[in-house]
């Protein structure tokens, strides 16, 4: 399938890529088919909405700046992309990441985390129920706090 995106331009993606969230992304209800792509650089993902170029979303897997994230949602929730807490290697688990004109400062949202049944190729928008997690985590600085090496 041929898509065009902003950072890429248009590209052929595999079926396998659609995801298909159910509610949408907060603040875009409305736009539900995106395609997961690997960004240029580890560890970045993109979610590039299908059929609006210019809407797309870097992502990051929290557990790589933050070892003990933990995925604190509702159960019945996880109902909504048919999964259960337990289905852990069935789910692709991811923070929304929003890049300032200085990147050092890129923030990572972990209070909304962005869960994808692998398997179903459905996703969801979370609210997390614990209130250690923000919407504005410094990716690099816990990055250097915890010793990881730098993006």
């Amino acid at each position: 399938m041929e898509l065009k995106t902003k950072p890429f331009g248009v590209i052929n993606i595999d079926e396998k890529q659609k995801i298909t969230f159910t509610r949408g992304i907060f603040g875009f209800d409305n736009i539900r088919e995106y395609a997961l792509l690997n960004a240029s650089q580890w560890p970045f993902f993109w979610l590039q909405a299908i059929d609006v170029p210019d809407l797309a979303f870097i992502l990051i897997d929290p557990l790589i700046f933050r070892p003990d994230y933990t995925l604190d949602v509702d159960e019945s929730d996880l109902l909504d992309v048919d999964l259960n807490p337990g289905d852990r290697d069935k789910m692709l688990v991811f923070a929304i990441v929003t890049v300032p004109d200085d990147q050092k400062k890129m923030t990572a949202n972990l209070q909304g985390p962005v869960i994808i049944n692998r398997e179903k190729r459905t996703g969801r928008q979370f609210i997390s129920t614990n209130p250690k997690w923000g919407v504005r985590h410094f990716i690099m600085d816990e990055l250097a706090e915890k010793g990881g090496s730098k993006c």
